[in-house]
């Protein structure tokens, strides 16, 4: 494996994890439910900054066929660092297929005008509204510099479909959108 990457995955690793005061970026609603048949049920659910929380994800791929992957911190994990693909959230007022634009461009500096959606799923449809949508970037190239929130880090890589398919298989991939996404591309590039 590329030791730049494994450098970065090192770096990325959790040594401190303190409980604070709620950044209040989550919230629950409460509900009572009447279904059709009179059944009377109450279900919460989960809200994401006071929004749904629908996130787009994107499996880029540059001009000369390199794949853009990501490695951040994901604190709450076993490994507490993850690789995956350019994702964020939707925001209000944006359709999914902007926001994919969007993100790619800030996360990585990349841009296209080839998106491709591949799958939509609900996160979580016991407790959430949110939806993911699933992209194929085509013919990406590199427009600017990561444009990155205060509190994200992320190191993008370009690697060759083998490497993904060689992290994938050594389980590398953790996150259930990135291995979602990695199926419904190769699926798709596989249709024929």
């Amino acid at each position: 494996m590329n030791s730049d990457l494994l450098k970065v995955l090192n770096n990325y690793k959790l040594v401190k994890k303190e409980k604070i005061d709620s950044i209040h970026f989550l919230s629950i609603e409460s509900f009572q439910c009447t279904l059709n048949n009179g059944k009377i049920i109450k279900r919460e659910k989960v809200l994401k900054n006071g929004r749904d929380g629908d996130a787009v994800i994107i499996f880029p791929i540059t001009k000369d066929n390199k794949i853009i992957i990501a490695c951040e911190p994901r604190v709450f994990t076993e490994k507490t660092v993850d690789i995956g693909f350019p994702a964020g959230y939707v925001e209000e007022g944006e359709d999914a297929i902007d926001a994919a634009k969007r993100e790619l461009l800030e996360e990585t500096g990349y841009s296209s005008c080839e998106f491709i959606e591949v799958g939509s799923f609900y996160q979580d449809q016991g407790c959430s509204a949110a939806l993911n949508h699933y992209y194929i970037a085509f013919n990406c190239v590199l427009t600017s510099k990561q444009k990155l929130d205060e509190s994200e880090f992320i190191k993008y890589f370009l690697v060759d479909f083998d490497e993904v398919k060689e992290l994938y298989q050594n389980g590398y991939f953790k996150g259930l959108n990135s291995a979602y996404l990695i199926e419904k591309v190769h699926n798709y590039l596989n249709k024929d």
